[in-house]
């Protein structure tokens, strides 16, 4: 099963593979190799889904002070 690019995942897709990671971990019958690249898949996919949470809280701060411009997400980063 080829991964699809973190980057590219929305939200919701990044967090549903990641609890399937979590489960799959808890499950302990994943071999050590399996179970590292998992752990590392899983940290890049909570950065990203925290990343898409911080900007979705910069576009309400933005909303909230009534100031109806775009939002460019390397902007405020």
């Amino acid at each position: 099963m080829e991964l699809s690019p973190i980057a590219d995942l929305k939200f919701e897709t990044a967090l549903a593979e990641l609890e399937a990671i979590v489960h799959s971990m808890e499950d302990g019958k994943l071999e050590l190799d399996a179970s590292i690249a998992q752990y590392r898949r899983g940290m890049a996919l909570m950065k990203h889904c925290q990343q898409q949470l911080a900007d979705a809280e910069q576009q309400v701060r933005i909303l909230e002070d009534g100031e109806l411009k775009d939002f460019n997400p390397a902007e405020a980063r």
